[in-house]
């Protein structure tokens, strides 16, 4: 069973950048996509970005040019670094892998992301 640990979450100022870590445990040989969502309050969870083995990324709409995400094969760990959060961007960032067929393989208990005034 893969284990997901997350990390990097915490406060930011609008405008401000965090960068987000969730490493996958050795047991890791089915994953072929990585990825991060996030439920805000009262909203349903979201893609946010994902990437495949192959390092081809995904992204939603609302974070082109604002977020990138990145992978460590060697390390199965995945990055997302978030630059020019919005105000109001408070949310619980997940991490989630993947196999080739669309699979859920697991969620990682989730990271949470505020945004101060």
């Amino acid at each position: 069973q893969v284990q997901l640990v997350e990390s990097g979450g915490g406060l930011v100022q609008p405008g401000g950048s965090l960068r987000l870590s969730c490493a996958a445990s050795k047991s890791a040989g089915a994953i072929n996509v990585m990825g991060w969502y996030r439920q805000a309050p009262g909203k349903q969870r979201e893609l946010v970005a994902a990437i495949t083995s192959g390092g081809s990324p995904n992204y939603a709409d609302s974070v082109k040019g604002r977020f990138t995400i990145s992978r460590d094969n060697t390390k199965n760990t995945v990055y997302l670094q978030m630059n020019s959060l919005k105000l109001g961007g408070t949310a619980v960032y997940y991490c989630n892998v993947k196999t080739t067929y669309g699979t859920n393989l697991a969620w990682g208990q989730g990271t949470q992301v505020t945004g101060s005034s």
